[in-house]
């Protein structure tokens, strides 16, 4: 028995393997612009990162994440070419917090047996969306992991790298009194809080095929949306020459929901109160919370709500930022402004404030008011 027949035998197939890069790889090609060096299918990837000599003091900025439980919705659907796009979202869109720029990306994909035409599909996604953002793949990994993980089983993950001009910096220590908190809407649930929405469903016994009126499609549809790309539109606010000086601080609405997400962009001794009348949450958050019986304010600290992204802005420039960031694709509003100083003093019995975040000692955050109907 040859070594490759005794790997065969122990459930790994390289040859599929291989298949999958052939399938792929066009795709892959076309994130790639003169600084990717090699094609695809080296041990490693290069980027020339020569245009960085023309930077003053260039920082790179790196985040590294995964999709979560959404993937067990696309493998109960069989449909795979979304997740993708929640990949690099869940990714590309940290970095561009710190006002970097993203560069490249490399993914990670270990699953029970390797489906070619499965994994091209994931990847395929991946690139897509790497190219709307700008971002070039240049490289990755699948994984055979037979035994170890059922034959359509799954898991995806990412890294990625941006480039940021040192005194372009993003971060807490820019923002200001007064400045004005302008949140950016998401496309639904983006990647976020998929364990409360699986054992919400299981717990109403609805299928994914199941269709919803309240949501003019099934579940399995609705839940699939992928999650919106802002680096791009991002990037090109704060390459602006009038407004991008403006934007003090970004944040990328992911798991611990909105208060605590923002808190995270503050400095300490500073506070916002976001006000729920300023928007109106999609009718998927809507659902599920009256599926499960409980309020949308519940939710908060779990789903992003309809806010995928918030920008803390100088006051000056807040309505010239929304109008720019709706005519780059960013749907937008003002839903607060900071304030440095005492936190405000109150007795009523909903008063929850996020202090900081993720190890971050940041600013105080809560939601006030009632969700526009």
């Amino acid at each position: 028995m040859t070594a490759n027949s005794s790997y065969a035998a122990a459930g790994v197939d390289t040859r599929a393997g291989d298949r999958a890069v052939e399938l792929m790889k066009e795709a892959v090609a076309k994130t790639h612009g003169p600084n990717v060096l090699g094609g695809v299918g080296g041990f490693a990837g290069l980027f020339d990162l020569s245009f960085a000599k023309h930077y003053a003091k260039p920082l790179l900025a790196t985040s590294t994440d995964g999709v979560g439980t959404k993937i067990a919705i696309a493998q109960a659907l069989d449909k795979h070419d979304t997740i993708g796009q929640d990949l690099v979202g869940m990714v590309v869109d940290d970095i561009v917090v710190v006002g970097a720029k993203p560069l490249f990306m490399t993914d990670y994909i270990a699953c029970g047996k390797v489906v070619p035409e499965r994994i091209a599909t994931i990847v395929t996604g991946i690139a897509r969306a790497c190219a709307e953002t700008g971002t070039a793949l240049v490289g990755g990994e699948t994984a055979e992991h037979p035994g170890l993980m059922g034959v359509d089983d799954y898991d995806v993950a990412g890294a990625a790298v941006g480039v940021v001009e040192a005194d372009r910096l993003l971060g807490a220590e820019r923002v200001r009194d007064r400045d004005a908190v302008i949140a950016i809407a998401s496309s639904g649930l983006h990647s976020n809080g998929y364990s409360l929405v699986r054992h919400i469903l299981t717990g109403r016994q609805v299928d994914y095929a199941d269709q919803s009126a309240d949501l003019g499609a099934t579940w399995g549809e609705a839940l699939l949306e992928p999650t919106r790309l802002y680096s791009g539109p991002l990037v090109r606010l704060l390459e602006n020459e009038r407004l991008g000086a403006s934007v003090h601080s970004l944040s990328h609405v992911t798991g611990g929901g909105i208060a605590a997400n923002l808190a995270r962009v503050l400095p300490p001794g500073s506070w916002a109160e976001i006000d729920r009348a300023t928007w109106s949450p999609a009718p998927v958050f809507r659902v599920l919370s009256d599926l499960a019986g409980t309020s949308l304010e519940s939710a908060e600290g779990t789903w992003n709500l309809g806010i995928g992204f918030l920008a803390i802005v100088e006051a000056d420039a807040a309505a010239d930022v929304i109008a720019e960031l709706g005519a780059l694709g960013l749907p937008a509003w003002q839903a607060g402004t900071v304030a440095v100083g005492p936190l405000p003093r109150g007795d009523a019995p909903d008063d929850r404030w996020e202090q900081g975040a993720k190890g971050v000692d940041g600013g105080a955050v809560r939601l006030v008011g009632s969700y526009a109907s």
